[in-house]
């Protein structure tokens, strides 16, 4: 497995689940390009956005949100793991984000009644 600039405990979960979704690193395609947006001369010089394709699935994973291309490379495969692992489980983004605000609206609600119960 390739060395990230990541914690053990991280660098351990991500090859765990890439072994129990049988992910491997043959079967991802990687390729290196300019991140766009902010940045300045760094942004303009190096190529620290990561693009990953997994080749049996087809899904694909652009990632530039860090400057590091070696932390950007560790976060694009944790996506990558995680939209693979929603294509095995049949979840879809629709149902994740209803969940999110499901969550959301009950945290409020919890909070709302914390307030007035205690007035």
């Amino acid at each position: 497995m390739i060395k990230f600039p990541v914690s053990e405990k991280k660098s351990q979960w991500l090859k765990e689940k890439m072994e129990a979704l049988g992910i491997k690193e043959e079967d991802i395609e990687e390729s290196f390009i300019r991140s766009s947006g902010s940045g300045g001369q760094k942004v303009n010089k190096a190529s620290s956005a990561v693009f990953l394709k997994h080749k049996p699935t087809g899904i694909e994973v652009k990632y530039m949100r860090e400057r590091s291309q070696a932390l950007n490379r560790f976060l694009a495969r944790r996506e990558l793991v995680m939209k693979i692992e929603k294509l095995y489980r049949g979840v879809s983004e629709n149902d994740i984000k209803r969940l999110k605000i499901k969550k959301q609206k009950a945290k409020k609600a919890k909070r709302s009644k914390q307030k007035y119960h205690q007035e």
